[in-house]
């Protein structure tokens, strides 16, 4: 199965920013071309916005205050390339002088933390304006005058002020002053804007939301540890999951406050895994038109571990609603494709798409077929030719690149088709290495040589949190100094940690406890080998201690993107060009494998890299220096941001988007019906009447469903039939006590007309060979042996094979093997047809369809002047199809000829096996009173012309028309969110 093969995502290393731009620009030109309506706006979704907003507070008349600090004299401080940043936050951030003749209410001030994401997102205002949708944060205030500290990129402190007590009037005066501000402190680096909007939220819902359900709940399931690791033996895993949806909604809602059409919504990581869905509810019938990718930066555990989580459908749902969900590494991307499955009960499919042709002088600079061939784009992209991974494709040098297909593999989300891929991170590289130059840096690295005078110095960075590996990096190191004891005196760890997401006592407390027996063991009165920190260290002394290292050793037990391992590699390139040592479960490890890759629990193989490194020869270690140095300065942050874009606009092409089927208005439907003197009503069951559910005995009608179906079957004007791949027992025990309604089952293989009083079932299959059946179920036999928690049904008309209660990848696999059999083997002899339905596989004759019945009512019903048809499924599409064309005669009139069905009838009803020809009818419909419905998204292919979200709301359609209002009762208390699905 070459499907679960890591990709070769090394490919392309050479990639051009400048190529995927263009490859950007000719997929907007392509999709304006088609009619798509694109702003050329792209809306990013953050949990905090990238400033620092702080209230500035008055010092009341006639109160003392200390005097101003004298201004600093140019010429006084040595230039430094932070003094630009310094300089662009004071002029943005001078907000609370007195003199001001327009006194601001806030200073602003750039936000620490998440510097390669809003290095990324900054770098798209080269081709794109664009909008940061996030939180501020707690507000804190600030006495008038106060400054910003520009080392620290951080604004100056004070007491917090309650949400509560930021009046209307200083959000929208923030807002105001977000209007052109500059958080990159360099002035603007593209010819497009960045815009702010903050998102105000409850100190209750704010810090029940991050500080409870995130840092609490998803951060440790995401990095592999249950909640019982990192918290009380009170936490709950479910604590705070309320705070959690009330802030995605909070999200949802602004955003939509400001959506254009035509909009690039990327939504990031874990604390919004909500929005996609929320937001596509909050936008209203718009909502399927938006474009949204989600991208999580965190790592996504096995489907094992995720459904620990007891919110797993809702969290999934949530992610669902993207167009694209987008993870660091191809494993990651994989486990949540398995999740979907074994969690949802989705299904997954794949999606092949023709990007738009690009023309080029340079054939050799980029892959112009649309796809870069960075680890970004080959992430999710396999040729269609070969139907395999691979590496970058073959140019052709011609000014033309001709189109080559792409195959997204994604989720089939009832019916929207969400693609799934990955694209790791990159760091701006171009800036860190201006960091590197910053004329503190050298005093301090010079400093840190003298100190360390003849010593080898390993060096590691990390925040303090079980995940990171702390520990197990300590112990090795205890281990190299055990089992290489001539480095005893010899070599030092320089260990940095900074505060965690959740602080861990215990965690401190063993850290110090093994620092300190490791000192005491191997460290004497003038030599300690291992020196932690635990601080935030500034700029200068951080760069200084990376291009001191002889070794670089960052080994966590589970982490995303890890930016100090990429700022290690651009460090060393002016200094000793040093090895790495990389845990092999980082997400960043698999593009990085010039390093030692280690696993973090063996100890003993992390001491042998630790050794392996400080006795590396120059030539390696300029060789393995030189690859990494390439994969960091090409995949950048830059490229990152640019491909997921390209990304996500590929998902919007002709081939992956179905048309969007508009929704079916209330007035509309009514006008037709008050006007038509005769109506045709075609109901399929389940997922039409009824949500769908794990067991299908509980598939029972709502109390609204019934009061529907009586209302419409007691006015003689109206014909009424359910046409469902239900047996008769099944429709006889829940439906048959009312009047007057007509019924088909088995697909059409039976029907039940609405006005015979003796209720009797025609059956279509008699006159048919059914012989067939014998040689199917010996099949259907074969893989129920071999498929734990399958099983057959035979029917009157039909056979199927049920996989629903099996293992559902394994259940998949059997059913396209069983679907491949039956289709080369069997259907050439036979006259059947092979369906594959939800969870199931059918096998039915060619003549007996859910179509066919539907031209016989619409032949025996010709003067229908209204065609109400509503399904869910692709049985269903039979349904629609049927009532799509028909031919005109030259009178201008509808005609239709008489279907199979009513052959197969006369035959039935004949005596002597024979009967003269149906004729031809006239129909007095018209194209615009029928009403084909799909039950789900609009993004679902169907044949229909109109759709509804859900069962619920084809009732209350029905419910409308005939002026009645439902009381909600419902027979079924199951969600569907939560159940398998059937295709009965």
């Amino acid at each position: 199965m070459d499907t679960f093969a890591e990709p070769y995502t090394r490919a392309g290393d050479d990639i051009s920013l400048d190529a995927v731009r263009k490859q950007v620009s000719a997929l907007e030109d392509a999709h304006r071309t088609q009619g798509t309506p694109l702003s050329g706006r792209i809306v990013h979704v953050c949990h905090y916005l990238p400033v620092v907003p702080s209230l500035v507070t008055r010092t009341p008349a006639g109160v003392l205050s200390p005097p101003p600090t004298p201004p600093v004299l140019p010429g006084e401080v040595p230039p430094s390339p932070s003094d630009e940043s310094a300089a662009a936050t004071a002029a943005n951030g001078a907000h609370g002088d007195s003199n001001s003749l327009d006194p601001k209410r806030w200073k602003l001030a750039p936000r620490y933390g998440h510097a390669a994401m809003f290095s990324g997102i900054r770098s798209l205002s080269a081709t794109h304006d664009q909008l940061i949708v996030g939180w501020t944060g707690d507000i804190m205030s600030v006495p008038n005058g106060a400054t910003s500290n520009p080392e620290e990129n951080v604004a100056p402190s004070g007491e917090r002020v309650p949400s509560a007590q930021v009046t209307q009037a200083d959000r929208d005066a923030l807002e105001a002053e977000l209007v052109g501000y500059d958080d990159d402190g360099q002035g603007t680096t593209g010819a497009h804007k960045i815009d702010y909007v903050p998102v105000w939220l409850e100190d209750k819902v704010a810090h029940g939301h991050y500080d409870g359900y995130c840092k609490m709940t998803l951060w440790p399931l995401f990095h592999y540890l249950l909640w019982q690791d990192v918290a009380t033996e009170y936490a709950s895993a479910d604590a705070n999951y309320e705070q959690y949806e009330q802030a995605n909604q909070a999200f949802a809602s602004r955003l939509a406050s400001v959506l254009k059409l035509g909009d690039v919504v990327w939504v990031h990581d874990y604390h919004l895994l909500l929005v996609p869905r929320l937001l596509r509810a909050a936008v209203g019938e718009r909502g399927s038109d938006v474009i949204i990718g989600l991208f999580v930066h965190t790592p996504f555990p096995s489907s094992e571990v995720f459904r620990c989580l007891p919110r797993r459908n809702e969290i999934l749902e949530g992610m669902l609603g993207a167009n694209l969900v987008c993870f660091q590494t191809y494993s990651y991307s994989r486990h949540f494709l398995s999740t979907c499955v074994r969690v949802c009960g989705h299904e997954t499919t794949s999606r092949t798409v023709v990007a738009p042709t690009i023309p080029t002088n340079n054939p050799a600079a980029s892959n112009l077929n649309g796809s870069c061939s960075s680890p970004c784009a080959n992430a999710i992209t396999t040729i269609a030719t070969t139907g395999k991974t691979a590496g970058p494709v073959e140019l052709e040098r011609s000014p033309t690149k001709r189109n080559i297909g792409e195959k997204y593999v994604g989720v089939d989300a009832q019916g929207h088709f969400v693609a799934v891929g990955h694209c790791p991170v990159g760091i701006d590289a171009e800036r860190v290495k201006r960091d590197t130059l910053r004329p503190g840096v050298q005093p301090k690295l010079d400093a840190l040589r003298t100190l360390y005078r003849d010593k080898k110095i390993i060096v590691g960075r990390d925040k303090l949190d079980v995940v990171k590996g702390v520990l197990q990096k300590l112990r090795a190191f205890e281990k190299l100094l055990h089992d290489y004891p001539e480095w005893r005196g010899e070599v030092v760890l320089i260990q940095v940690t900074s505060p965690a997401l959740t602080d861990s006592p215990k965690l401190e407390r063993q850290v110090s406890e093994l620092i300190a027996h490791i000192n005491g063991e191997y460290g004497s009165l003038h030599f300690i080998p291992v020196h932690h920190y635990h601080q935030t260290l500034k700029k200068d002394e951080f760069y200084a201690l990376l291009e001191a290292a002889d070794l670089g050793v960052i080994t966590p037990l589970r982490d995303g993107m890890n930016t100090t391992s990429m700022e290690f590699v651009i460090a060393q390139e002016i200094t000793k060009k040093s090895p790495l040592v990389l845990s092999e479960f980082m997400g960043i490890s698999q593009h990085m494998s010039e390093a030692l890759l280690v696993n973090p629990w063996d100890l003993g193989d992390v001491a042998a890299a630790m050794n392996r490194g400080l006795l590396m020869s120059e030539e390696s270690k300029a060789s393995r220096h030189a690859a990494l140095h390439r994969v960091v300065t090409t995949h950048t942050s830059h490229t990152w941001a640019s491909v997921l874009v390209k990304m996500l606009l590929s998902q919007i092409t002709g081939q992956t988007t179905a048309r969007r089927t508009p929704y079916l208005p209330k007035d509309r439907l009514k006008e037709s019906y008050d006007r038509a003197k005769k109506r045709l009503f075609l109901f399929d069951y389940d997922g039409t009447l009824t949500p769908i559910v794990k067991t299908p005995a509980m598939a029972v009608p709502s109390n609204d469903a019934l009061l529907a179906l009586t209302k419409l079957t007691s006015d003689p004007a109206n014909i009424v039939y359910i046409v469902s791949g239900r047996d008769q027992a099944f429709l006889e025990l829940h439906l048959g006590h009312i009047q007057h309604l007509g019924m088909s089952a088995e697909h059409g293989g039976f029907v039940r007309e609405p006005h015979d009083s003796n209720r009797k079932w025609i059956n279509f299959t008699e006159k048919l060979d059914m012989g067939w059946m014998e040689e199917v179920l010996e099949i259907f036999k074969y893989y129920t042996e071999r498929t734990t928690g399958s099983h057959i049904e035979v029917k009157k008309s039909a056979i199927v094979w049920h996989y629903r209660a099996s293992d559902p990848e394994w259940g998949l696999f059997q059913c396209r093997q069983c679907q491949d059999l039956l289709e080369n083997n069997v259907v050439s002899k036979r006259p059947i047809e092979v369906l594959v339905g939800k969870k199931n596989l059918e096998v039915r004759p060619i003549a007996v369809n859910k179509g066919e019945i539907v031209k016989r009512l619409l032949y025996t019903n010709p003067d229908a002047e209204l065609v109400f048809c509503a399904g869910d499924d692709k049985t269903d599409e039979d349904m629609f199809r049927a009532l799509h064309v028909f031919p005109s005669s030259p009178s201008g009139r509808t005609t239709m000829e008489a279907p199979l069905s009513v052959t197969l009838a006369n035959k039935s009803s004949s005596s002597s096996g024979s009967s003269p020809a149906a004729p031809d009818v006239e129909l007095a419909i018209q194209p615009e009173d029928i009403f084909t419905t799909s039950v789900g998204p609009s993004s679902k292919r169907t044949l229909a012309g109109w759709h509804v979200t859900t069962p619920e709301e084809v009732v209350d359609h029905m419910l409308y028309i005939l002026g009645e209002r439902g009381n909600g009762a419902t027979g079924n208390s199951s969600s569907p969110a939560n159940a398998e699905t059937s295709s009965l």
